[in-house]
């Protein structure tokens, strides 16, 4: 039931999750449920509090990555449009670094469609993951809770 293609980006630079709803909203007025998921890099205090974070990624296989997880998404669900934009880059606490959407006819699918969408990032991604503390810059790798989450789909 797509009603048009899913929309894939993959920035270097700041997104306003804001505008990029709005737009998506406005692009799919029959849809009966729009679910979105913001991924921030946290705010925490402390001694592990992060001052920075940063994803590298290798070129020729992240893009054509979420592009393919977007398709498979998009013919899993009866969506009416899936959204997916990922940032890349160092990233400061309150940044945004990932936005999922899915608009369907019924929410189930949506929340559906963006669950899975979202677990697959996390757990399957094309990303490396650091973050920099005031004890210096370690890797973050997968937790066992995401690839359990990413489990529950096979």
């Amino acid at each position: 039931m797509a009603v048009s293609g899913p929309a894939v980006r993959l920035l270097g630079e700041d997104f306003s999750p804001t505008d990029e709803l709005a737009a998506f909203t406005a692009a799919h007025p029959e849809a009966g449920g729009i679910v979105s998921f913001l991924g921030q890099v946290r705010c925490e205090g402390g001694v592990q509090a992060v001052e920075a974070l940063e994803l590298k990624h290798y070129a020729a296989m992240t893009l054509p990555g979420m592009e393919a997880l977007a398709a498979t998404t998009a013919k899993r669900w009866a969506l009416d449009g899936l959204l997916i934009v990922h940032r890349f880059g160092v990233m400061r606490p309150g940044d945004p670094i990932v936005l999922v959407a899915a608009a369907a006819r019924h929410r189930r699918d949506a929340f559906a469609a963006a669950d899975f969408a979202m677990d697959h990032l996390k757990s399957q991604s094309w990303f490396w993951k650091r973050e920099k503390t005031a004890a210096g810059w370690r890797w973050i790798e997968p937790r066992a809770d995401d690839h359990r989450d990413l489990a529950r789909w096979l």
